[in-house]
């Protein structure tokens, strides 16, 4: 609930909160972005250029950023601000009753929902990656094997990761085989991404999706890929990307007929080499060594990133059938869109 001196507050001087609500988001996307210049952060926030150099010189007077030449950072006390404020704003904004909504409706854990839209503004997958950085190292506990898919997404997420205590049990695999051919988004590099940031160690599993049906066999026989199943028998946590059914068969080169099969049978999300439908029904999977999904439902934490008005329809697809211990972190875009069309 709001404190009932911000709810008196509101009452009294609503531009009071307004104001408070712009120079939050300010200084939550400096946080995130920073080093940043003048327009750039004028773009992210959506306000003027010179809007945004008045809200930067009332920041930087207050000692809660710095601007130098390549731009504008946060402070500590700027960062204590942020942490101070977090849940008021959530609250004052609607964030937190969305979330809570979007929770129950879903039948997940929880989600959590960070401003902005990724189709509108590519910066804002930052802030899903943060969110979901403090989340798993807030809730990684004493878990010492972590999964992770490929995807920009989950790749947002390592460089808001920092030291763990006691990292050198933390170990990461990837959840999958290798996918498209942009190297930097593969699951294996950006489980070695996470090891770096973490302290903890990885170790790699290459597997390409293209494989046919007879050297599928083949490979599932080999050590590698025997132990890698049972990896996934003991894994802690997975964090994994959700995709457009539609745009993963793109990035797949897959063939025609089977891309005119998946349309036909209303896939529309994509996750772990699964297609679903709206009601979460599995209408297509790829030949894959990966976690499976009835391997899922053990892990004890699971975190979902995906944002955007455009996965709309793709998280609602892969919600449908969920593991409940799911935490999503998606966007406003994303999160608004869900809403409607499942209230509409």
């Amino acid at each position: 609930m709001i404190p009932k001196i911000i709810e008196a507050q509101r009452k009294l001087v609503p531009e009071m909160m307004e104001l408070l609500h712009q120079r939050y988001k300010v200084l939550k996307f400096i946080e995130v972005a920073g080093p940043i210049g003048r327009r750039p952060l004028g773009q992210m926030a959506d306000i003027s250029e010179r809007e945004c150099r008045n809200l930067m010189e009332i920041l930087r007077n207050e000692g809660l950023i710095r601007v130098a030449k390549e731009g504008a950072t946060i402070t500590n006390e700027g960062a204590a601000v942020l942490d101070t404020l977090g849940s008021t704003i959530e609250e004052w904004t609607g964030h937190g009753l969305v979330e809570r909504k979007l929770g129950e409706l879903l039948g997940i854990h929880c989600v959590q929902i960070v401003p902005g839209d990724c189709d509108e503004n590519p910066a804002v997958k930052s802030l899903i990656g943060k969110e979901a950085a403090e989340e798993f190292m807030s809730r990684i506990g004493d878990g010492h094997l972590i999964a992770v898919t490929g995807g920009s997404s989950v790749a947002a997420i390592p460089q808001h990761i920092h030291s763990i205590e006691n990292a050198g049990r933390l170990h990461f695999i990837a959840a999958r085989g290798g996918v498209g051919d942009d190297i930097g988004l593969q699951a294996n590099v950006i489980a070695a991404s996470f090891a770096e940031a973490s302290g903890g160690t990885y170790s790699t599993f290459y597997y390409p999706e293209s494989l046919s049906a007879e050297a599928h066999e083949v490979f599932k026989r080999e050590p590698t890929a025997i132990q890698m199943m049972e990896q996934y028998e003991q894994t802690d946590c997975v964090l994994h990307g959700i995709g457009d059914a539609l745009r993963m068969a793109e990035i797949r080169n897959t063939p025609e007929t089977e891309c005119l099969h998946i349309q036909e049978q209303g896939a529309k999300g994509e996750a772990f080499g699964y297609y679903f439908d709206d009601n979460g029904n599995v209408v297509h999977r790829i030949r894959t060594v990966g976690i499976q999904t009835e391997q899922l439902q053990k892990v004890p934490l699971i975190i979902a990133v995906a944002g955007g008005k455009s996965k709309a329809e793709a998280i609602m697809s892969y919600m449908a059938s969920a593991p409940r211990q799911t935490i999503l972190i998606t966007d406003e875009g994303a999160a608004r869109d869900i809403l409607a069309k499942i209230e509409g």
